[in-house]
């Protein structure tokens, strides 16, 4: 174990067990799962993505690039960093080997989202984050305060003596004050991880019960603030660089302030003979400290001098310091073993099992420039820190390259809070981006796999823009979005360029820092809008008898509707032949209360309709019905249904279910925007009615015994009519409308009173054994006598003419939507693709749908690439009317090709079938009528 005594702000009095690639350990409450791992020595993780080397923990927090990991329990969730992970009773994990992996489970949590109004956002509870907070409080302001970690107080050890306490005292009591007042709104453990115009700052808050274990299943797992502010004070700090040198990715290698962080925080000595190397001032408290926990500590300082203050406390704790020397390598296999360096007196190996790098500090400035705030070079820090201001924002302390906690203090507290004691600075800061070496072992980007090899390959390329080597080498775009390697691949790209093109690392600058800041969970994101609750799953009046029923379903829009109704026994193909056998020799009825049902009512509500349907709707009798198509612009078939004149000035429009709202909407906007004078008014009704399809020879025989008021007869009520009668006094509207070709009636009725009718048609359709059927037999049926179903059918590139509808675009209308298209030259083209029905010659093989359709090979095989197409398979069913499969397709001049025979591959093999008409059943029409 590499737990220290006397070390640490975990729950030491309890312990939590947990899984890590099969094994069993044990930490505390209050650990991550990185710590517990490096408690338990463990240092390997995973491997990288793209070589498969080794892989470990490079920094404790968010901008560790190397260790992932994938979680199985308490929930399954892939990629996930072991420094973010807070340890949990119970938790399963593995490290990921270069990739994860996919739950196969659903995630039982919830996911929410809050809005919130604030006067003043504060974004990081460090130093300078709680007193900008504290202050804004104090001046009377509403204030929100998110941090990222789980308690605040940034990177402070807790041991720093501030106004005569300890940090943690001191600042403690800071927050106590906050928590103390109503307007203020302290959350940790939310990262803010987007910048948006007019202060807006969507934040993620990830909500444990702090105690170790998951949290309960009826609160949210976590939940996105919504944050809109009226000044937003940016305090996250800076994230320590390392230096890039050959095999600097071997597990045991990580950032030296992270070692600090592992020993204060988690009581956790990551190593026991530990090298540091560093280019500032700060890795000297890392190292004080870690000698002091009892690790044996060697500095190598690339800098010619160490600085005094720092001598005599490193001698009382013999720590060895060597200045002007520089890492080149390590050795090792799954930990670093040994560390090679250069020295003014030439090269030196150190034996090391922790190597902590500290190359200089970049300020995380990535909010800032999420709003487009301009990041300039600092030569003094050797970082980028914001360049002017913008409105509303305030970037401060080491966010804005204020790395001394005593500047800080001043800043935010004056004389309040005086630092008492040695504290490290940050500077004076020697810029190293690389040392020498083998470039292709030299590490840019660990979690990439990307080399200063990949750079120079970018330059020689010439790429001459930070964001083109980006783009080239990957650099930056992995889970830590270029933290520690996007200001290196900058500096060391600039080094590259500059003794050719004198292009220095400031006029070079930097990528674009883009959200999220770090990576959130798609599930997140959707908060509750999950399943039906961001896809509405919308049933019908008559749902829960289908479901006793067996019925299996399929998706139509929102829509649930019954597919087919399997008897015990039954394929759906089965099913779906007795269906239709049915309903051509007797009688069936489909539940088809999804159709979309538009009211349109207005004086000019004739004039409206004929400019959109492709034919004359204004001349229409009250009392009749008439079949429709609407066109856009292009003149291609957007949807189409029947349309009912219910008064002189109304009419009932309907049209396909999954493009009911399309429809509405597209009326909506030619009424508003293009035609606001005509006097017209639109409602949706398609929740309103039911429908039911009666069709099949018996259906005149089940209308008669349920409305025995009714004349039926094809006299007394012919096809394309409507009558409106009641049944013990609920309203009911009778339509002599067929889609299946047979003689049928759609049965309309409020939804409240659906399923007692729906009843009562089945109970006066039993002696005639009526059969209920589905969807997929609705499709059989209007297949076989060749009605096409937009969208599937049609693919947003067919006309009416393509169609074999000619006979529905009106030759008297002046105008409709659509028409001009009509006379292009293209559209008379007699190779545009057009409706026809394929016979497989073999009579057993059913053509998958989206099949290609070739020329006939005679010789049995394809001809060499590129095959010409001439069109694909829209629809394909079996027909137990044919009594053989058959299909509808979109062919190049299909109909002058009658009788001709194709090929359609399938599954590597060459099906024959022939091109015929669309009507394959009654092409007479006579079974319409009964």
């Amino acid at each position: 174990m590499s737990r220290v005594a006397g070390y640490g702000r975990v729950e030491r009095g309890r312990t939590l067990t947990f899984t890590f690639d099969g094994r069993t350990y044990a930490g505390h409450p209050g650990d991550t799962l990185a710590s517990a791992l490096l408690a338990n020595d463990v240092h390997l993780v995973g491997t990288s993505v793209k070589l498969g080397r080794p892989r470990g923990i490079g920094a404790a927090w968010t901008e560790d690039p190397t260790g992932l990991v994938q979680i199985e329990k308490p929930f399954p969730e892939p990629m996930l960093q072991a420094s973010v992970v807070e340890l949990t009773d119970g938790l399963v994990a593995y490290g990921v080997d270069g990739q994860g992996w996919l739950a196969d489970a659903p995630d039982p949590a919830r996911y929410d989202r809050k809005h919130t109004h604030t006067d003043t956002l504060v974004v990081g509870a460090g130093p300078a984050g709680l007193l900008a907070a504290r202050s804004a409080a104090r001046a009377g302001e509403s204030v929100v305060l998110v941090d990222d970690r789980a308690e605040p107080g940034g990177t402070l050890t807790g041991t720093e003596i501030v106004g005569g306490r300890l940090s943690r005292e001191f600042f403690a009591g800071v927050v106590t004050e906050l928590a103390a007042n109503p307007q203020v709104q302290h959350l940790q453990r939310t990262t803010a991880f987007g910048h948006y115009d007019d202060g807006f700052v969507l934040a993620l808050e990830r909500r444990t019960d702090h105690l170790g274990t998951a949290a309960p299943a009826h609160r949210a797992r976590q939940r996105v603030h919504r944050i809109r502010a009226l000044k937003v004070v940016i305090a996250t700090g800076a994230i320590e660089r390392p230096v890039v040198f050959e095999d600097n990715d071997r597990p045991g290698i990580m950032l030296a302030s992270a070692a600090r962080d592992f020993l204060h925080r988690y009581g956790v000595l990551a190593g026991r003979e530990v090298v540091v190397f560093t280019t500032d001032d700060a890795a000297y408290a890392v190292a004080a400290d870690l000698a002091e926990a009892g690790a044996a500590v060697t500095v190598l300082d690339a800098r010619d001098h160490s600085p005094v203050e720092w001598e005599a406390r490193c001698a009382a704790k013999d720590i060895s310091v060597l200045p002007s020397t520089v890492v080149t390598a390590t050795e090792g296999a799954e930990r670093v073993a040994g560390v090679l360096a250069r020295t003014p007196d030439g090269t030196i190996r150190l034996p090391a099992d922790l190597l902590l790098v500290s190359g200089g500090w970049n300020p995380a400035a990535h909010l800032f420039s999420h709003v487009k705030g301009e990041l300039g070079y600092d030569p003094a820090l050797g970082a980028f820190r914001p360049a002017g201001t913008l409105p509303g924002i305030s970037v401060i302390g080491a966010a804005n390259g204020t790395f001394a906690l005593a500047d800080v203090l001043r800043a935010g507290a004056g004389d309040e809070a005086p630092v008492a004691g040695p504290e490290p600075a940050h500077t004076p800061v020697k810029v190293l981006w690389r040392t020498e070496g083998d470039q292709a072992r030299q590490f840019v980007d660990i979690q990439r796999d990307a080399t200063v090899a990949d750079l120079a390959r970018a330059v020689g390329a010439g790429m001459r823009s930070v964001e083109h080597v980006k783009r080239y080498t990957t650099v930056g775009t992995a889970h830590d979005q270029g933290k520690t390697s996007g200001i290196l691949a900058s500096g060391i790209t600039a080094d590259l360029l500059g003794s050719s093109t004198g292009t220095g690392i400031a006029e070079l600058g930097t990528t674009t820092f883009r959200p999220p800041y770090t990576p959130v969970a798609f599930a997140a994101l959707a908060g509750r809008e999950r399943g039906t609750l961001f896809d509405p799953e919308r049933i019908t009046a008559l749902d829960a008898w289908h479901v006793a029923r067996g019925a299996v379903f399929e998706d139509v829009g929102q829509w649930k509707r019954a597919r087919y109704y399997p008897l015990p026994g039954e394929d759906m193909d089965a099913a779906v032949l007795r269906e239709c056998a049915a309903v051509r020799g007797g009688v069936g009825i489909l539940d088809g209360s999804t159709l979309g049902k538009i009211d349109v009512q207005g004086p000019d509500s004739g004039v409206f309709l004929d400019r959109l349907y492709t034919n004359m709707m204004s001349t229409l009798k009250v009392g009749r019905v008439r079949y429709g198509v609407l066109c856009h612009n292009d003149g291609m078939v957007f949807d189409d249904g029947t349309v009912l004149r219910i008064a002189e000035s109304r009419f009932l429009v309907t049209t396909t279910t999954g493009n009911a709202a399309a429809v509405l909407e597209w009326m909506e906007e030619w009424l508003q925007t293009e035609w606001p004078d005509l006097r017209v008014y639109l409602a949706s009704v398609t929740e309103q009615w039911s429908v039911f399809p009666v069709a099949g020879p018996r259906s005149r025989d089940v209308l008669g015994a349920v409305f025995p008021g009714v004349d039926v007869s094809a006299e007394g009520f012919p096809f394309m009519s409507w009558q409106d009668t009641t049944l013990d006094g609920v309203p009911v509207r009778l339509a002599r409308i067929s889609f299946s070709g047979e003689l049928a009636w759609e049965v309309n009725v409020s939804g409240w009173y659906a399923p007692a009718l729906w009843n009562r048609l089945l109970a006066a359709g039993e002696r005639y054994g009526i059969t209920p059927y589905g969807t997929e037999t609705m499709h059989v049926l209007r297949a076989e006598k060749g009605y096409p179903i937009i969208g599937q059918d049609t693919d947003g590139t067919v006309t009416p003419q393509d169609l074999g509808m000619s006979w529905v675009v009106s030759k008297k209308k002046e105008d409709f939507l659509g028409k001009r298209s009509f006379s292009r030259q293209e559209n008379h083209n007699p190779l545009r693709k057009q409706l026809v029905s394929l016979l497989p010659t073999d009579r057993r093989t059913r053509l998958p749908e989206g099949s290609q359709i070739v020329e006939r090979c005679e010789d049995g095989r394809l001809p060499a690439p590129p095959v010409p197409m001439l069109g694909h398979v829209t629809s394909s069913y079996h027909s137990a009317a044919l009594g053989r499969p058959f299909a509808l397709a979109l062919v190049r001049n299909g109909r002058a090709r009658a009788g001709d025979r194709v090929h359609v591959p399938v599954d590597g093999v060459l099906v024959e079938a022939e091109i015929g008409g669309t009507v394959l059943v009654d092409p007479e029409g006579a079974r319409r009528d009964g």
